[in-house]
């Protein structure tokens, strides 16, 4: 069963269980400080998860397009992705652990949908802790389902909970994992389920949502539970093909046979990674919010993903100076275009930004490469017992070396590389490794800690992104939270009236301390403009005009004359939030009830974020 197949399969199914389809939304969360991408199809519904109505109903279904780089060194295994599909379906304040398990088992075992042998699943629930207790539901209806108690395992926070670990604010709780044996068919299926097994693969999992952790850390019952479920695609195409790992599926093997195309010297995690880095990196460009790759957030991953492709192409002998990128950019546009039109919508730009890319880093590496030779040779500290080694990269052979210590290389050492020259700190530590450095993980971990540290200090690198924070977490619903949500509307319509219509919102993100808004402009705003714009919003809020809100179709939004770019993610039913009859704009909320309460708004900094694309930082005083 290919990949299309199984998605509609799943829309299908659940519409039958009268839930409303609802399209994927975009790859660049809306408000939400607390990550980068859109990590899970829970992100674009949040509001939604916390209370607010959503215009589709209270049980939903879809297909969401996702981004993970926490697993980064993991991909080029056997299931590990950068970007993944994740179709899941919803429940707001619905149904609950019963429907949620027994709908998830048919849709995966009956011959009407995917029929697969329930003999080879295994499932995992939460054994409880003294926050939560165990999950002794989840476990009893997964045993009258007939799941063996040998196969049912019960796990801690850090594997049965969402988020994992607890560690974030916001409505989570206890899940329940479900596992396919993908073990070779002389092979009988184990009779005791053992989680650490790489074997068996996680391919669903069933958040139940009755908490919510405040920033104490205390967990509070939700009013209405909720049940936020997903399916990996790519990973249940795998096991309806019979196909030892993803790749080997029909869509990412088209992009592998590419690779391998144009490879002199083909390896498999090399030519994985190239394919899986370039797909993540295409489907981010190609998302109408326009990121390009630069040294700040979300563009700052960006540029890691290409770079990093692009390494892995030289390591297998494709020339830099071929074009690398755009043979990939065809296939993925083509196999992915009927469910996500914006990838033909904006392939050329798609094209010239990697083409740029590439051309760029290929001076990058040719003298960061010389570069880190020098340095290590000038580090006596670093330097150790020199050899000669050849390989693929752009310089004639390398100067590796047998150091006496690994604990001699420190971060500060290659920011002051990334910073002089452009060598990003994973090909940094990438070509320490191949010239015979052998690190552990707590020094990784201290060098990378160091490398952030210089970061901060030299502003390059926005707090979010410097973290790591690529985890699921959840939008701040806080009052001021809110406050900050509103001001951003009327920002958005203040510049339209002093710049021009051609404004749009490329992104937002909004904490409890101030407003970030991106949003499209060519050039700097000027300080007459910038005073301008704070007139504006501030003789809106003396005048404490109300917001309200109404249900509408889009085409009914769009007469109405109102503004946004996250109406893609409700449907074809939409809420359009207005101040007064001067600012309407398609968002799913929350905001306050009457913008007198907002306070003194003050732009605090005004700077470009990537090409055509600028950003403003602001406050409520």
């Amino acid at each position: 069963m290919k990949a299309n197949e199984i998605r509609q399969k799943y829309l299908d199914f659940f519409k039958e269980k009268e839930h409303s389809i609802i399209p994927s939304a975009s790859l660049i969360p809306e408000n939400d400080p607390s990550v980068l991408f859109t990590t899970a199809g829970m992100h674009p519904l949040v509001p939604f998860l916390m209370g607010e109505k959503h215009p589709a109903g209270n049980k939903l279904v879809n297909f969401q397009k996702c981004i993970r780089t926490g697993d980064i060194d993991e991909v080029g295994d056997n299931s590990h992705l950068t970007f993944f599909e994740m179709m899941g379906n919803w429940s707001l304040g619905d149904y609950w652990k019963e429907e949620a398990i027994k709908w998830s088992y048919e849709f995966l075992t009956d011959k009407n949908w995917l029929g697969l042998d329930s003999n080879k699943l295994a499932v995992s629930v939460f054994e409880g802790d003294d926050d939560s207790q165990f999950d002794e539901e989840s476990y009893n209806l997964w045993k009258d389902l007939g799941i063996s108690e040998k196969r049912i395992a019960k796990l801690d926070k850090d594997e049965n909970w969402w988020p994992a670990g607890g560690k974030f604010v916001g409505p989570q709780g206890p899940d329940t994992e479900i596992f396919y044996w993908t073990g070779p068919a002389e092979l009988d299926v184990p009779e005791v389920f053992n989680p650490d097994d790489n074997r068996w693969l996680e391919i669903w999992n069933n958040v139940f949502m009755e908490y919510e952790r405040t920033k104490t850390g205390k967990y509070i019952s939700l009013k209405k539970k909720n049940v936020d479920t997903g399916l990996g695609l790519e990973r249940v195409a795998a096991v309806m093909q019979n196909k030892s790992n993803i790749y080997e599926t029909e869509n990412l093997s088209k992009l592998i046979n590419q690779v391998k195309l144009e490879a002199k010297d083909y390896n498999e995690e090399s030519g994985r990674i190239i394919v899986d880095h370039l797909r993540a990196a295409i489907f981010i460009m190609a998302d109408d919010h326009g990121i390009s790759p630069s040294n700040l957030d979300q563009g700052y991953v960006l540029r890691k993903l290409i770079r990093r492709a692009i390494r892995h192409a030289k390591k297998i002998g494709i020339p830099l100076k071929e074009d690398v990128t755009t043979p990939i950019v065809n296939i993925v546009v083509d196999l992915y275009k009927k469910n996500y039109p914006e990838l033909e919508r904006n392939k050329q730009k798609v094209i010239d930004e990697l083409n740029k890319e590439e051309e760029g880093f290929e001076k990058t590496l040719v003298k960061g490469l010389k570069v880190l030779n020098k340095s290590m040779e000038s580090n006596t500290k670093i330097s150790g017992k020199k050899v000669v080694v050849q390989d693929l990269s752009p310089v004639e052979g390398h100067i590796g070396f047998t150091p006496s210590d690994p604990n001699d290389i420190d971060g500060k050492w290659l920011f002051d590389l990334y910073q002089t020259f452009g060598f990003p700190y994973e090909l940094s530590i990438e070509e320490l490794k191949s010239r015979g450095y052998h690190f552990v993980i707590p020094q990784l971990e201290r060098i990378k800690n160091e490398f952030r540290e210089e970061m901060k200090k030299h502003q390059d690198l926005s707090k979010t992104s410097s973290a790591g924070m690529f985890k699921g977490g959840l939008v701040d619903t806080s009052e001021m939270s809110i406050r900050y949500h509103t001001a951003t509307h009327m920002l958005h319509q203040a510049l339209r009236e002093v710049l021009g219509d051609h404004v749009q919102q490329k992104g937002s993100n909004i904490t409890e301390k101030r407003l970030r808004f991106d949003f499209s402009h060519p050039e700097k705003l000027t300080d007459e403009e910038k005073t301008k714009v704070e007139e504006i919003v501030n003789t809106k809020i003396k005048e404490d005009i109300p917001v309200s809100f109404e249900e509408m179709s889009v085409d009914e939004a769009k007469k109405a004359g109102a503004i946004g770019l996250f109406g893609d993610k409700y449907g074809n039913k939409v809420k359009v939030y207005s101040v007064g009859d001067w600012s309407k704009e398609i968002c799913g909320g929350p905001h306050v009830e009457s913008i007198g309460s907002l306070g003194k708004f003050k732009i605090k900094k005004e700077q470009a974020s990537s090409a055509g694309i600028r950003r403003i930082k602001a406050v409520l005083e």
